[in-house]
């Protein structure tokens, strides 16, 4: 099979990793990938803020479980209140923020995310597109306290480590009957 088709089926979520930085050459490789992504009329709308100081993600963690616990939905409240890391202890997160005035900002900074978990996968990187961080930018100052620049909203944030097992896990049945042809 094509090497990146294989890549693509066999990456995984991952969310146990050790405790070791991954090296400068690789997270550089995942950010160009993330930069090579499609985007509308070539706006380039992404911005990538790297974090790897564990006293920053600690708080991006602790500070969006505070702000979960608050919400209306139960299952949020209850992931938030629950002992849990929601950034996995991961030694690296790219937190991926959009130019706001930019087209179609969102899917261009979707498209980077995805080419970075799949570099990633191909360097053997474990990785997750972690949704529940997003809490955390919901306070007023967030952009602010990442140094993401004036008119770039975050969107969402990839965690990046060295794989804590060597286990390859299956991937979950996938429904094929999502297709219709109009030739």
């Amino acid at each position: 099979m094509n090497e990146i088709l294989n890549t693509i089926k066999s990456r995984r979520s991952v969310r146990s990793y050790r405790k070791d930085q991954i090296r400068q050459e690789e997270l550089d490789a995942i950010i160009e990938a993330a930069i090579y992504a499609p985007t509308g009329h070539n706006e380039q709308p992404w911005h990538f803020t790297v974090v790897q100081n564990q006293d920053t993600i600690q708080y991006i963690n602790d500070k969006a479980k505070e702000l979960m616990v608050k919400s209306d939905v139960e299952w949020i409240r209850n992931t938030g209140s629950r002992p849990m890391k929601i950034t996995y202890d991961a030694p690296t997160l790219v937190i991926v923020s959009g130019r706001a005035d930019a087209i179609s900002w969102r899917a261009d900074c979707a498209a980077a995310i995805q080419n970075m978990l799949i570099a990633a996968e191909s360097l053997d990187i474990g990785s997750v597109w972690l949704g529940l961080v997003n809490f955390f930018f919901e306070q007023e100052d967030a952009a602010k306290i990442l140094g993401i620049p004036e008119g770039y909203e975050p969107y969402y944030t990839v965690a990046l480590g060295y794989k804590a097992s060597d286990r390859k896990q299956a991937a979950p049945a996938r429904n094929y009957d999502v297709v219709n042809y109009i030739r």
